[in-house]
């Protein structure tokens, strides 16, 4: 039996609220079961020197734990000074993702700015942050469209990601911290709706895994992309 008591199968209670910024073009509150990330999408004029005159448009990200969002009280990172290596991999890790299904040419020379802050960690946070953040671009785009400032949309398939792992009881979807903490594997998928594969972080924590348990993994990931994409197309009036 899982901590929590779920089935293998089974995601946590997901929750995509959308407009909980004002002032962002676009946002979401993406809630993975305790887990909760406000991700939001700002449009600016402009992109970075490499890609003007070019037409094309660019989408990057940015991604921050709040102090108290874990057990214990984290430093802010601006206080350190620099970011650590985690952040820089999870935010880069969210741009890609994003950028593999944006059209940037249809977006124009227009930079989307895509934040996600961590409010409560237990598990998945760059999974709930993709996820989320999906829903802030998507919406921010819906308004460029219905203002008349971009002529086609430019987001192909939806975009959504979740952890997997291989626990004492075997492989389980969507990991919380207290299974996260003791996986002998843990793994991310990031993942289009029709299947197609963004990246797959998998890394065996105590021993060596099977392909069959990797297997298992990866179908898991399959059942649970497709459930959250049900809730990203209700999020952004789609579905």
């Amino acid at each position: 039996m899982r901590p929590s008591n779920r089935q293998p199968d089974q995601l946590r209670q997901i929750v995509l609220e959308t407009g909980v910024n004002i002032h962002a073009e676009g946002s979401c509150l993406a809630q993975f079961g305790n887990t909760k990330v406000l991700c939001t999408a700002s449009i600016q004029d402009g992109v970075p020197r490499f890609l003007k005159g070019t037409g094309k448009g660019w989408v990057t990200a940015e991604y921050g734990m709040l102090p108290r969002s874990t057990h214990d009280r984290i430093d802010r990172e601006a206080t350190r000074g620099k970011q650590g290596g985690r952040t820089l991999e999870i935010q880069r890790l969210i741009g890609r993702s994003l950028r593999t299904v944006t059209d940037l040419k249809k977006l124009g020379e227009r930079t989307v700015w895509i934040d996600c802050d961590v409010l409560q960690a237990d598990g998945g946070t760059r999974t709930a942050s993709i996820t989320g953040a999906f829903v802030a671009l998507h919406l921010a785009l819906q308004g460029l469209m219905q203002k008349g400032d971009i002529e086609e949309f430019p987001l192909g398939e939806y975009v959504a990601a979740i952890s997997c792992g291989v626990t004492e009881n075997g492989p389980v979807l969507d990991l919380d911290y207290a299974e996260d903490s003791k996986a002998i594997v843990d793994g991310n998928f990031v993942m289009t709706e029709s299947g197609l594969i963004i990246e797959i972080q998998s890394t065996a924590e105590e021993r060596p895994t099977t392909r069959a348990d990797f297997d298992r993994m990866y179908t898991l990931a399959e059942l649970g992309i497709q459930q959250l994409v049900r809730h990203q197309k209700k999020a952004t009036g789609q579905g």
